[in-house]
């Protein structure tokens, strides 16, 4: 399936977030019915609420402009001024929110150590500290916090029996668990596991529809009802409460009925590239992580330079580290354009 729907001649591989809505997108946000969101009045948002709570189990949902608004609003939620997260050490949570989980909620964080880009259930159990039998010292380790897909782990998938033993462990220590889905959609394709079984054991679910899916604003925040309504009310605080937002929503319905699927063309694509860049002399792509749209490389010249090559090519990419770039491949990537990118590694290695 082709899904360039836009004029340009450049790619753009800095990240997911940067494609646009589809034609048949613009349709349905054009003929959205909306309502004032604010006093509970907007009908397209509800039905996006009530959609993603029963796809994922639950019970209530939220509409949020931000998968970190949605992340924030659920640490908050779950946490007290004092208290301690637990996440992994190359999670979005602590790298790219701001510090927020220090400003917004007070907490600290404890840091565990990736295997894969991936957590694991007995090193969670030795990040979680409590307030109880430390004469004091330590804070309360009260929430986990697990990232699937992984972004800095590469875009790796978690197996449903590591996600099934991290939840046991968060609940055999009296810990929340919260799962920052932002790709979400893209581990149920990569490892053909129902959405609603992936999150059985999980309190709540950050997922964002502005990354793979392509939808340009949103996330939704799925848990209790208890749980939504103080949700509901560190929304409004923290500024995130949107009028006649099923405009936004109606984008979000149209990724869910059209765009899920084809996200395992994103990671076949993916697949090639991150084979043929690896093959070349000057990069390496750990490839054990590749599992659903994301190549990290790294690169024998520094990464600015992979960049402005890269860049004069009308290829962009992201550098996250003196040596590494990232790639995302998103439904604006054609087959036509992977050869062109590696046709442009190739350039590069020479």
């Amino acid at each position: 399936m082709v899904m360039r729907d836009y004029n340009s001649d450049r790619i753009d591989l800095r990240s997911d977030t940067v494609t646009q809505p589809t034609p048949l997108m613009r349709e349905a946000m054009n003929a959205a019915v909306v309502g004032d969101d604010v006093l509970g009045d907007d009908p397209t948002v509800s039905l996006l609420e009530q959609k993603m709570a029963q796809m994922c189990g639950k019970e209530a949902g939220l509409f949020v402009p931000s998968g970190t608004m949605s992340n924030a609003i659920a640490l908050r939620a779950h946490t007290s001024p004092g208290d301690e997260i637990i996440t992994a050490k190359n999670s979005h949570i602590y790298i790219y929110e701001g510090g927020g989980y220090a400003a917004l909620c007070g907490a600290s964080i404890a840091l565990v150590d990736v295997h894969g880009g991936l957590m694991r259930a007995e090193d969670v159990q030795l990040a979680i500290r409590k307030q109880a039998g430390s004469l004091s010292h330590f804070p309360d380790g009260t929430l986990v916090c697990v990232e699937n897909t992984s972004n800095r782990g590469g875009g790796a998938c978690y197996q449903q029996d590591s996600l099934d033993d991290i939840a046991a462990v968060a609940k055999s220590n009296n810990c929340a668990i919260h799962m920052d889905g932002a790709r979400i959609f893209n581990a149920v394709v990569a490892t053909a596991t129902p959405l609603h079984r992936m999150l059985r054991d999980y309190d709540s679910v950050s997922i964002c529809f502005s990354k793979g899916l392509g939808a340009p604003v949103g996330s939704v925040l799925v848990g209790t009802h208890s749980f939504i309504a103080q949700a509901h009310r560190w929304r409004k605080m923290f500024g995130g409460g949107m009028r006649q937002s099923g405009i936004l929503a109606a984008a979000c319905l149209h990724a869910l009925e059209h765009h899920v699927d084809r996200l395992s063309e994103d990671h076949r694509r993916t697949q090639v590239l991150a084979k043929a860049i690896n093959k070349l002399d000057g990069f390496e792509v750990k490839m054990d992580t590749v599992e659903t749209n994301m190549v990290y490389f790294e690169s024998r010249m520094p990464a600015l330079e992979v960049m402005e090559g890269l860049r004069q090519l009308n290829i962009d990419v992201l550098d996250v580290k003196p040596n590494v770039c990232r790639i995302v491949v998103h439904l604006h990537v054609t087959d036509e354009d992977v050869e062109r990118i590696i046709e442009a590694f190739s350039s590069l290695e020479n």
